[in-house]
């Protein structure tokens, strides 16, 4: 009988892959040095971002019935193969100088490893973590908010020490080894496995019980999963808008100089981090539909006042709480996912959930350029931002409906569950 893992050195292999493919959000390292070598424009380049972005909801939502069918060893092998080979063979589309190949390497086939990547080790901490999966995914969600952080600096050495080609070569054989390393000690837990003491706290009401056990199939047949899409497209609309133009944002509202600016960018980047972890913590204590609630109550305001806010450090204190509930919408979506659909499918729910993440990547950013061009100014796309979260804080609101008719139909059945504690 094979030994039982150890579900903190899980969480730590979660976190390993995460850093990993995490790096896709310090790309910018890379656009000025592929600009001057090939003359290519800056709209050429950041396509390869683009991509990869696109690609990791599209294969998170097309293979997350991999992930089930095969578990999280598997898929997190054919993660570090395809993020491994697609960052290896961005050096040669680099060497050819191929604008094309450089598409197909990093954002196609390393855009497919980001996406297997990302939901393989969450699902599985989902399953580790019963009593604090809020937490559990938030620790490995935040490594992918921190990874630019960490790999930026090493990326900008390297480009200058060895050349753009070189570095593509040596980060995907980096990344593969340390992804394969830590996808080979992944594993769901034994079944019907549950944490010491588990079972008394859901006799006691100090955890909740999942409210269904659905396949994927039949969880995008419920009103829930919709309502579930539709928070997190607009969380990511909005937030990911900010992200896109927080630098030109911050020098025509409060006056910041483009060094300033780029200072802030760095910081909203570690808000962004913090509250991932932070958020998906206290979720586990306050309950994910108060969470989401407390997410766009909070920006529904800010989101109003920034455009009349001329006060450089409240305005900076604003953009940062935003950052938070960007990153933790992120961090508590896979936890939500659980406690309303249950762990019999949740990587394949979770990976069709975050189409959403694909869409908003391409709305949010391209909505805020928009108003620029029609006004001159990104601080007009503010308000509009705060009316679509007041839309979100309804949805937070109306999906309580059905959770509550849920509680009460499980109610009604009544029976516990039995588990197997160590």
């Amino acid at each position: 009988m094979e030994k039982l893992k150890n579900r903190w050195l899980i969480v730590a292999s979660a976190v390993g892959i995460h850093i990993s493919i995490g790096s896709v959000y310090a790309w910018s390292n890379f656009t000025n040095p592929l600009m001057e070598e090939f003359n290519w424009t800056a709209s050429q380049v950041q396509l390869t971002f683009s991509l990869a972005i696109l690609f990791l909801g599209l294969s998170a939502a097309f293979l997350g019935h991999f992930v089930e069918k095969h578990g999280p060893r598997k898929a997190g092998l054919l993660s570090s193969l395809f993020f491994g080979v697609g960052i290896f063979c961005s050096g040669f589309a680099v060497k050819l100088g191929s604008l094309p190949l450089l598409y197909i390497s990093y954002g196609v086939i390393g855009g497919i490893g980001l996406g297997v990547g990302y939901i393989a080790p969450v699902s599985t901490l989902v399953k580790w973590f019963p009593d604090r999966r809020g937490m559990a995914t938030g620790m490995a969600i935040m490594g992918f908010g921190f990874a630019a952080a960490i790999s930026s600096p090493i990326m900008d050495l390297l480009i200058k020490s060895v050349g753009i080609a070189n570095t593509f070569f040596i980060l995907g054989v980096v990344y593969f080894i340390i992804m394969t390393s830590s996808s080979l000690y992944l594993a769901k837990p034994p079944e019907g496995w549950a944490p010491k003491g588990f079972k008394e706290k859901l006799e006691s009401g100090k955890v909740s019980e999942d409210l269904s056990q659905l396949t994927a199939n039949e969880a995008v047949k419920t009103p829930r999963f919709y309502y579930l899409w539709l928070m997190l497209f607009i969380n990511v609309t909005c937030g990911i808008a900010i992200l896109s133009a927080a630098s030109p944002l911050a020098q025509e509202s409060i006056g910041l100089s483009s060094i300033e600016a780029a200072a802030l960018v760095g910081v909203l980047g570690i808000f962004n981090g913090l509250g991932r972890i932070g958020w998906a913590t206290a979720s586990d204590y306050i309950g994910r539909p108060n969470t989401y609630t407390i997410f766009f109550g909070i920006q529904i305001i800010l989101f109003a006042l920034l455009p009349f806010t001329s006060v450089s450090i409240f305005f900076q204190i604003m953009l940062a709480i935003i950052l938070t509930c960007y990153g933790g919408g992120f961090s508590c979506i896979p936890a939500y996912i659980g406690d309303l659909f249950g762990t019999k499918q949740l990587g394949a729910i979770h990976g069709y959930v975050l189409t959403a993440w694909s869409a908003a990547g391409i709305a949010g950013p391209m909505f805020a350029a928009k108003i620029k061009d029609m006004t001159g100014s990104y601080g007009n796309s503010l308000l509009f931002f705060a009316a679509f979260f007041v839309v979100a804080f309804a949805v937070s609101l109306i999906i309580r409906l059905d959770i509550n008719k849920l509680k009460k139909q499980k109610a009604e059945k009544g029976g516990r569950k039995q588990f197997v504690t160590n």
